[in-house]
C-alpha cells in the first residue's frame, strides 16, 4: 500500500517531537536518541552498551517516560529466577484453580538493567518474547499487547559476578548502542541543567502507545526495491565469507537492517530504502552480531572497520528509487 505524503510529514514530527523530548534529558546525543527510536518504531530491541555514569538508563527510562504507555523496569541480579521476569501460576482458594499472575515482562517498554549480572537460565527467559511477542507459562501461552520493546543495558569493562550474554541473545537485539561521554560544552550545559534538579522528572508523554503502532506501520509500508533487496544480501554474504570474521550476519540480521533501513527512510520523509538507509544502519544493527577471529584481534582490527571496509567493497546498486 503506498504511503501518502501526509502520512510521512506525521511521521517525522512526531519522531522528532519524541526524540526533542529525550534530548531534553539526554543531551548532545542526538544520534544515539534517533537510534533508539528507529529500533522502537522498527519493532526491535536495543542493548545499550557503554561504561557507567554516561547515562544508559536514563535513556531507556526517557524513552518509555514520553510515550503514554506501560513500563516496567527488571533490576537484573545473580539471584534473579525465570519466574521474577515471565510471571507464575498461583492456587486460588477462591475458584480452587492456579492463576497465572503476569511478571514485569508484561509492559509496552521494558528495561532490563545490567542484564548481564543474571544467569543464563534468567536471561534465556526473555528469548520468546523478544521473539515472539508472547510468554509460555505452564504449558499456557500469553501474548504481549503491542508495542513491546526491550531496553537491556551492561557495561561492558566490569566482567566479576556477570554472564556474558550468548549470542542467540544478542541476536535478538537489533541494534547495540553506545552513548559515549558528552562534549565539553554539553557536560558543562548538564552541569547547569542538573544542578538543583533532574530534568527527567520533568518529562511527559508526547505521543500514545497507538501513535507508536501507526508510526511503526507506516515504517513497514516503505517500499524496498529488489535491487536493494539484493544489496542487504550482498552484505550479508560478505560478512558471512570476510576472512576476518568467524561468525557472520544471520538472516535474522538482514531483515533487521531492511526493517531499520525502512524506518530511517520514513523519518528523511522518503517512501522507499536507498543504499545510504542501509549503510546508516550497519554498524548498529551488525556490530553485536559478528565474531572476529582470534587471529584478527591479535592486528587490532575491529568489528567497526571490518564493516567500514564491507560498506566500501560491496558494489552500490545504482537504482536507489522505488523501482523494483
Amino acid at each position: 500500500m503506498a504511503i501518502a505524503q501526509e502520512e510521512l510529514q506525521w511521521f517525522g514530527e512526531r519522531f522528532g517531537t519524541i526524540t526533542d523530548n529525550i534530548e531534553r534529558v539526554i543531551q548532545g546525543k542526538r544520534e544515539t536518541v534517533e537510534l533508539v527510536t528507529t529500533c522502537l518504531l522498527s519493532g526491535g530491541h536495543a542493548l545499550i552498551e557503554d561504561v557507567p555514569g554516561v547515562g544508559k538508563t536514563l535513556l531507556a527510562k526517557s524513552l518509555a517516560r514520553s510515550i503514554d504507555c506501560t513500563f516496567q523496569r527488571i533490576q537484573f541480579t545473580p539471584d534473579l529466577l525465570p519466574s521474577d521476569i515471565t510471571g507464575v501460576s498461583v492456587f486460588s482458594r477462591e475458584t480452587s484453580a492456579f492463576v497465572f499472575r503476569p511478571g514485569p515482562v508484561f509492559a509496552n517498554v521494558v528495561l532490563g538493567d545490567e542484564i548481564n549480572r543474571a544467569s543464563p537460565k534468567t536471561q534465556a527467559a526473555l528469548l520468546e518474547s523478544m521473539e515472539e511477542r508472547q510468554v509460555t507459562v505452564d504449558g499456557v501461552t500469553h501474548d504481549l499487547a503491542p508495542p513491546f520493546m526491550v531496553l537491556a543495558t551492561q557495561n561492558p569493562i566490569e566482567h566479576e559476578g556477570t554472564y556474558p550474554l550468548p549470542e542467540a541473545q544478542l541476536d535478538r537485539f537489533m541494534m547495540r548502542i553506545t552513548i559515549g561521554y558528552p562534549t565539553r560544552d554539553k557536560e558543562f550545559e548538564m552541569l547547569h541543567t542538573h544542578s538543583d534538579h533532574s530534568t527527567y522528572d520533568d518529562l511527559t508523554p508526547v505521543v500514545h502507545a497507538d501513535d507508536i503502532e501507526r508510526m511503526s506501520d507506516v515504517a513497514r509500508r516503505v517500499h524496498v526495491a529488489d535491487v536493494v533487496k539484493s544489496y542487504l544480501i550482498d552484505i550479508a554474504d560478505t560478512t558471512r565469507n570476510d576472512p576476518d570474521l568467524l561468525l557472520g550476519a544471520s538472516p535474522r540480521a538482514t531483515l533487521y537492517l531492511q526493517r531499520a533501513a525502512r524506518t530511517r527512510a520514513a523519518v528523511d520523509g522518503r517512501d522507499f530504502v536507498s543504499p545510504d538507509d542501509v549503510k546508516a544502519m550497519l554498524v548498529p544493527v551488525l556490530n553485536h552480531r559478528l565474531i572476529l577471529r582470534p587471529e584478527a584481534q591479535m592486528r587490532g582490527v575491529s568489528i567497526e572497520k571490518v564493516l567500514e571496509n564491507i560498506a566500501q567493497s560491496v558494489p552500490v546498486p545504482g537504482a536507489t528509487g522505488g523501482e523494483s
